[in-house]
């Protein structure tokens, strides 16, 4: 029934204007629509995000979005991290760390927060 149709990811945030400094300013996402105090839309590839206002903002505790960066993992981490971002570091079994990076066979991932809390994650997948 819903096969086929575009799914789009929402995240929700306290102010959207630290969220904007962040989105676009740390993460480099582009800004597609303004849907003025309450929500703003950011398209990446062919995908779209929605940040909105809401006050249950950064009280999901699991990750809420995922970046499919594939091998440009590695740099990725290394350029969020010279523009302050902290990475996250999970005790998972079976896995190891390489730094920020979690290593599962070919399989390499990066979490981190934004600043609401909202856990993000990159994978080379």
């Amino acid at each position: 029934m819903l096969a086929g149709k575009e799914i789009v990811g929402t995240i929700a945030v306290k102010d959207l204007a630290t969220a904007r400094k962040f989105y676009e300013g740390t993460l480099g996402l582009k800004v597609e629509d303004d849907k003025g105090t309450e929500a703003h839309s950011y398209r990446s590839g062919a995908t779209r995000l929605i940040v909105y206002r809401s006050q249950f903002a950064g009280t999901n505790k699991a990750t809420a979005l995922n970046f499919m960066v594939g091998g440009d993992i590695d740099n990725l981490v290394k350029a969020l991290r010279e523009r302050g971002v902290a990475f996250e570091h999970y005790d998972m079994p079976g896995v190891n760390w390489e730094g920020d990076l979690m290593v599962a066979g070919p399989m390499k991932a990066a979490w981190f927060k934004d600043p609401d809390g909202n856990i993000l994650c990159m994978m080379n997948g």
